[in-house]
């Protein structure tokens, strides 16, 4: 069956995702038919690499052999059952194995449908547990600038995208932001780590004037993903955890994006030596098979919603795929690969690569930083580098970058004027000077004029 069908087909039925539907008059679809490691293939037998990970999902490669078999074997036993009075193997084993990886002092695991429910999870889970300690008028989240959490409302809510606040802001709740530490804006000379340190202020003096009334703070640890890609150093989530101590208020990390390998560490708040309050983890929980997420909290949290059922203190939330087994037993195979290869030790490795195959892109003329965190880089477009001056959004530069590659069998998806790689552990180092070529050559030709 040839692409064109299949076009055809989907552009009557289907409305797509982050999409303006009136591009596809011109912007063609591209039907997938297989996945096999880091490669996409269509119906018309041209292939892509996966340079972006599907939306930063798959970790170890499409098809891959022990996931497979760990899904065929769950799918012959139960595919699902209720999480409420009920249990199965597959969630006790992830939850024992997810306590005993994530940062110490997270005992319990609150399992949900997808990143933006997990955020609405530890939202609700912040707010309700001071509400059970008797202090209500905690009602109240900071955020950084430049941030994102998800599309839900509450999670739209404590995200500081402005295209989203412009439209739905009515319906959300009003939040507390601060200015983000991300270090693209830092002053000729300084190093991450001092301005990180300087950007810690605001936050600081925000949590010494509303911590009363602030329930949390939420923020993604090391990377700003859906932001840019705007990266900052682990001293200020060093400080914040000691801040958020000091004037009582809770620390969610969103490392839904972020975890599982891809700032260098198996969890990114490992790189400041923390343990939040909250851990909300998605994505590659599942290797990119499966829908599922997970909150992992302490069991000071826990406690304070164990009680006789008389008085109400339970917590209000439920999926009905919580814990879905199927989930779950991909999740697990997931970890058996890290548990069975130096995976991160091996990521050190590819992430030199990415470095020394884009490292003299940072010279080209349009563009403004060439950025790492472990296995995730960024290439910053600008009309002008010497002040950094940026491309109207109205441009689509990086859309340009996006149809340029897949011409040349890449998969790129630019946020905005900003090209990154954040491909599956797989990759090899010739796929990965591909990778460079294709950005810098798209790049080249979205910039000409």
């Amino acid at each position: 069956m040839p692409n064109i069908d299949l076009v055809q087909r989907d552009l009557a039925a289907v409305w797509h995702p982050c999409t303006q539907m009136k591009d596809h008059e011109w912007l063609p679809l591209i039907p997938v038919r297989r996945g096999k490691g880091v490669w996409l293939e269509d119906f018309d037998g041209n292939r892509y690499l996966d340079a972006i990970s599907s939306w930063w999902v798959n970790l170890f490669g499409h098809s891959h052999p022990h996931i497979n078999a760990a899904l065929n074997a769950q799918l012959e036993t139960l595919e699902h059952v209720l999480l409420a009075g009920f249990t199965h193997e597959a969630v006790i084993e992830l939850s024992e194995r997810l306590i005993a990886i994530t940062p110490p002092g997270l005992e319990r695991c609150f399992y949900a449908d997808n990143g933006s429910s997990a955020i609405e999870v530890a939202l609700k889970m912040s707010f309700h547990a001071w509400l059970n300690r008797n202090r209500p008028g905690k009602t109240r989240f900071v955020t950084l600038a430049n941030s994102y959490h998800g599309e839900t409302l509450g999670a739209l809510a404590v995200g500081n995208v402005e295209l989203y606040r412009q439209t739905y802001g009515p319906l959300l709740m009003q939040t507390i932001t601060v200015p983000s530490p991300d270090c693209y804006h830092r002053e000729p000379g300084e190093s991450w780590h001092d301005y990180s340190v300087r950007r810690f202020e605001p936050m600081e003096g925000t949590l010494a004037q509303h911590s009363d009334e602030i329930c949390a703070v939420i923020i993604e640890p090391l990377v700003q993903c859906a932001g840019g890609m705007r990266m900052y150093d682990p001293v200020y989530l060093a400080l914040l955890r000691d801040a958020c101590d000091h004037y009582g208020v809770h620390l969610i990390a969103d490392e839904i994006a972020v975890g599982f390998g891809r700032t260098g560490t198996l969890f990114a708040c490992e790189q400041a030596g923390i343990t939040p309050d909250f851990l909300c983890l998605s994505k590659g929980l599942t290797g990119g098979y499966l829908p599922l997420s997970v909150v992992l909290t302490r069991s000071a949290i826990y406690d304070c919603f164990y009680d006789d059922y008389r008085r109400l203190r339970a917590f209000l939330h439920s999926h009905s795929y919580t814990g879905n087994p199927l989930g779950c037993r991909a999740a697990l195979a997931t970890l058996d690969l890290f548990g069975d290869g130096d995976v991160i030790e091996k990521n050190k490795l590819l992430a030199a690569a990415m470095q020394r195959a884009t490292s003299s892109i940072g010279e080209h003329p349009h563009v403004g930083e060439v950025r790492q965190t472990g296995m995730i880089l960024a290439i910053e477009m600008v009309r002008e580098k010497r002040n950094r001056t940026p491309y109207p959004w109205q441009e689509r530069r990086g859309l340009e970058v996006y149809q340029y590659a897949l011409a040349h069998g890449v998969l790129l998806r630019p946020l905005g004027n900003v090209v990154y790689f954040m491909p599956p552990y797989v990759i090899t180092p010739d796929e990965i000077d591909l990778l460079a070529r294709v950005a810098l050559d798209g790049i080249d030709q979205a910039t000409r004029t």
